[in-house]
């Protein structure tokens, strides 16, 4: 076995779920992440956990979704009692196909997201990390030679978190203490409100409110957003493509859109419900181990010259104690580069131009 499989696993583990002795873990096991789910099963055990593995997969969902008729039942007892026991969630995604339920209907999806929004919530209650084993299939779909692929999700998975953490620091301190993010690059002049909000040094561990491995992004609910945004880096959402993108918001609110490449993809996630229609998610990627789009969210969104907003959900850690923020069954994130001819502004001060944060070499003001 690939030794950095063994690394993975012990960033996972130790970095970013921070597992404890006697805490019940849930591993959700793609199809192709076996030999990662044997590292990291291991690691449980060492930490003296109690382990419980689920088969992950795809093609399995399709093939459930398309079969069933009728309404599905809500939040199902036996699949939510998993999670509202869980001390932690890990998910090693890595299918055989990515585009499995590309001809699942939205209405279908849109439906079983719905009925199991209780499910989403007990899951996301607990210490939950999600993370990606390069598989043939993600390169293939990242345009990589398979060991080509490899390398690239080692770099962005075994960093010193550390060190990204007290640089991402940085840009937190900015945002917390900003009231007004604006984003101007060809076909995008939008600005939002991130006054009162919290921000999240997402690097890698629920300790900072992170959950994703690899990680490297800060992130915040905004609201009150006004303006056009063009979205340039394609991705997948739920096996179909979306590419060149364009949300045009006013009062918060989405009132026009469309897209060069899935303009139906897009229309049903944003009638899936009312706050699917506001942003949830304003992210600003700073992983420099992520040097190139591959397609998968998971890596793209994470990209030191890019920033990403999302339909719908807002997570609760950037909210106000008691504060309720943008609700939705949905929360799709959408990816511009921001690495030539444009600028981040907070309170009217560029703090990003072409990629370049203001306290990096080549920053120009």
């Amino acid at each position: 076995m690939d030794e950095r499989i063994h690394e993975h696993a012990d960033v996972l583990v130790d970095w970013s779920a921070r597992v404890e002795d006697g805490d019940d873990v849930v591993v959700l096991v793609g199809e192709e992440a076996h030999d990662l789910a044997v590292a990291v099963g291991e690691k449980v055990g060492e930490r003296g956990a109690n382990l419980l593995t689920v088969y992950d997969s795809g093609e399995v969902t399709r093939a459930y979704l398309r079969a069933h008729e009728g309404d599905f039942d809500e939040d199902p007892a036996h699949e939510l009692a998993l999670y509202e026991n869980a001390d932690v969630v890990l998910v090693l995604a890595g299918g055989r196909n990515a585009t499995a339920k590309a001809d699942v209907p939205g209405e279908v999806q849109q439906a079983h997201s719905k009925a199991t929004t209780g499910i989403q919530e007990a899951r996301l209650g607990t210490d939950w990390v999600s993370t990606l084993h390069p598989t043939r299939a993600g390169a293939q779909q990242a345009g990589m030679a398979y060991e080509e692929y490899q390398d690239f999700v080692y770099d962005a998975v075994l960093r010193d978190w550390e060190s990204l953490a007290e640089e991402m620091a940085r840009m937190k301190t900015i945002l917390d203490e900003g009231s007004e993010v604006r984003i101007v690059k060809e076909n995008t002049d939008v600005t939002m409100s991130v006054e009162g909000r919290t921000a999240v040094n997402s690097c890698a561990s629920v300790a900072y409110d992170s959950h994703n491995l690899p990680s490297g992004e800060v992130f915040t609910a905004p609201h009150a957003t006004e303006g056009e945004v063009f979205f340039d880096v394609p991705m997948t959402h739920r096996g179909k493509r979306i590419r060149n993108a364009r949300l045009a918001f006013e009062g918060g609110e989405v009132v026009d859109f469309d897209a060069e490449v899935g303009e139906d993809v897009l229309a049903d996630v944003l009638d899936t419900d009312d706050g699917a229609r506001r942003l949830g998610e304003l992210g600003v990627g700073m992983n420099r181990g992520i040097d190139r789009f591959t397609g998968s969210i998971l890596f793209d969104e994470k990209m030191g010259d890019t920033v990403h907003l999302a339909v719908g959900r807002a997570y609760d850690a950037c909210l106000p104690e008691g504060e309720s923020g943008n609700d939705s069954a949905v929360h799709v994130d959408m990816i511009t580069d921001m690495s030539e001819r444009s600028r981040m502004e907070v309170d009217g001060e560029v703090v990003q131009r072409d990629g370049t944060f203001r306290w990096e070499d080549g920053f120009e003001a």
